[in-house]
């Protein structure tokens, strides 16, 4: 599948890292300089990316796990959707849930870009479902 793309930031295009790879690394484009996110501090990270998705597709940004494990980064909002018909700047809702302050850099990758498959729902209003063996068994229901 084709996709539309604008790069305005001097960052190469995402690109899956292997062959079986589900996601695309974004990276942070930062003109102004490295944006510093003290602990608990939440920022709006923008990648100089431009997307146009065909009908039918979203892109989904998700964290990256090494950033999470290592250094306690992860994304708000995750995973971020990009519909079809938004024309805007890819952003990355960055959160430091860390006890230090982390410093994210130009080019620094931030996040993963996953384009899916997705359809709209038409709603069909009823009085009853149908049985199931888990029902309304939910958070947890099946045990540890």
């Amino acid at each position: 599948m084709k996709v539309k793309v604008i790069n305005r930031s001097h960052h190469p295009l995402p690109q899956y890292e292997t062959a079986l790879s589900a996601g695309m690394d974004l990276r942070a484009y930062l003109p102004d300089g490295p944006v510093v996110l003290q602990p608990l501090e939440r920022a709006l990270v923008k990648t100089g990316l431009f997307i146009e998705l065909p009908a039918g597709y979203e892109a989904q940004v998700r964290p990256r796990s090494g950033l999470a494990l290592k250094k306690g980064i992860t994304l708000l909002n995750a995973p971020g959707t990009i519909d079809a018909d938004y024309r805007g700047e890819v952003g990355v809702i960055m959160v430091n849930l860390s006890n230090e302050p982390f410093t994210v850099n130009d080019g620094e990758r931030i996040a993963q870009l996953v384009v899916a498959r997705c359809e709209q729902a038409e709603w069909e209003t009823t009085k009853q479902l149908s049985d199931t063996e888990r029902g309304a068994g939910g958070f947890g229901h099946t045990g540890i």
